[in-house]
């Protein structure tokens, strides 16, 4: 009796398990979750994860209380004879083969279906706004060829319009993922990859990089910020006309300590002769709401721990630490900050 209770509760452990694992969202409950679609293209991607996940439970349920059955049904017992061995049933090995086949088929016509649809390309009737994203080790590039905006690991889309987004990398193999938004897509040095979706509602949607591409994978995150198409549009034609004026002693101290560094030759600031390509381009740096790649917030003290030593807060990314003094950090945060 003691050997079958143990037995029990290793089969509860593992039961335990696995729906921990097949239902992670509802364990460990985090932002963003794919399990809160916010596009046509998500919520097909999450009903074609319930049915799959429908299907594993029942499987699961079936497999696990006939084990559990036969545990307890055939336990041995020391007065008892060795059952009978039985093998080469016909029915049964025809049944177990042609029944995860069948099941195997409808999940590939399911699948093949969704992936279908979450790949039909908006039409030009839509009108369907157009997005460059480069992956850089570790940030992300968004460009606007229409408007001629770049930015950085902020991306804005109008809600209820399509955008249709081609993906391709600057260095190593990266993925572009918004998981309440749409599955993911590679993002890859040499060729150029497309996905389009249409937010339903106004909102902040947390991305990532799904694919490692090294030491500070974890740490190459974006929002992707839907808004009304007027406010896009007010959003769009503050990005197109520049930085404002720089006032203050302090920033244009800043604004010389910038041009007359190394910033200039990898990071750009349209308008000027800042054109680096390294770098995120900074002409409107100060009006975002993260730095790092959404591994800080925005504010003048994180501004000045990142200028100060980048490589402490984020090891092996690309920019050095420039050993600068603090006089000239304090002006290079007011000079950054008033780019809006």
């Amino acid at each position: 009796m003691r050997s079958f209770a143990s037995r029990w509760w290793v089969i509860v452990a593992i039961a335990a398990v696995f729906l921990a694992l097949m239902f992670p969202a509802a364990v460990f409950a985090q932002p963003p979750s794919p399990l809160s679609p916010a596009t046509s293209s998500a919520r097909d991607i999450l009903q074609l994860h319930n049915i799959i996940m429908g299907i594993a439970v029942v499987i699961f349920v079936i497999v696990e209380g006939l084990l559990i059955y036969s545990i307890i049904r055939f336990r041995r017992r020391d007065e008892a004879e060795v059952p009978r061995q039985i093998y080469g049933s016909v029915p049964v090995e025809i049944a177990w083969t042609v029944a995860p086949a069948i099941v195997v088929v409808i999940l590939m016509i399911l699948t093949f279906r969704t992936m279908r649809t979450a790949a039909q390309p908006p039409s030009a009737a839509q009108n369907p706004l157009n997005v460059q994203v480069v992956g850089h080790q570790w940030w992300w590039e968004f460009r606007y060829p229409d408007q001629g905006i770049v930015t950085a690991n902020e991306l804005h889309v109008p809600v209820g319009r399509p955008t249709s987004f081609q993906i391709e990398s600057a260095d190593v193999v990266h993925s572009f993922w918004v998981p309440q938004l749409a599955g993911k897509v590679d993002a890859m040095p040499g060729r150029r990859t497309w996905i389009s979706f249409t937010v339903d509602e106004p909102g902040t949607y947390q991305g990532q990089c799904a694919e490692f591409c090294g030491a500070q994978h974890a740490n190459m995150r974006f929002l992707v910020i839907a808004q009304p198409e007027s406010a896009f549009q007010v959003w769009a034609e503050q990005q197109t006309a520049g930085p404002v004026e720089v006032t203050g002693d302090l920033a244009q101290r800043g604004r010389e300590a910038f041009f007359q560094s190394a910033c200039v030759g990898c990071h750009a600031i349209q308008g000027t002769n800042a054109q680096g390509k390294t770098g995120p381009d900074l002409t409107h740096v100060g009006s975002r709401r993260t730095i790092a790649a959404g591994l800080l917030e925005n504010t003048p003290e994180n501004m000045a721990r990142w200028i100060e030593n980048p490589q402490e807060i984020k090891p092996g990314n690309q920019m050095p630490n420039l050993d600068l003094s603090q006089a000239q950090i304090d002006a290079l945060v007011a000079y950054l900050q008033s780019l809006k």
